[in-house]
């Protein structure tokens, strides 16, 4: 099975939304563990990556990479 790339300030979707409604998040940590932020309410969760990797649907943006 392929890995869905993602990375850094990309925003992605998760299979479900979040209570606030919103079903947009910017990743702004990675690591072991990855924290996502709600673009709707700005509420942050920190998830193991293999949690994360099967949550998430798919990536929305891609960051600008410099």
């Amino acid at each position: 099975m392929a890995e869905k790339e993602f990375g850094l300030h990309d925003v992605v979707q998760m299979k479900k939304p979040h209570p606030c409604g919103e079903n947009r998040w910017k990743i702004i940590r990675m690591g072991m563990d990855i924290r996502i932020k709600c673009l709707g309410c700005n509420h942050s969760v920190m998830i193991p990556r293999k949690e994360f990797t099967k949550k998430m649907k798919k990536v929305l943006e891609k960051a600008e990479e410099s």
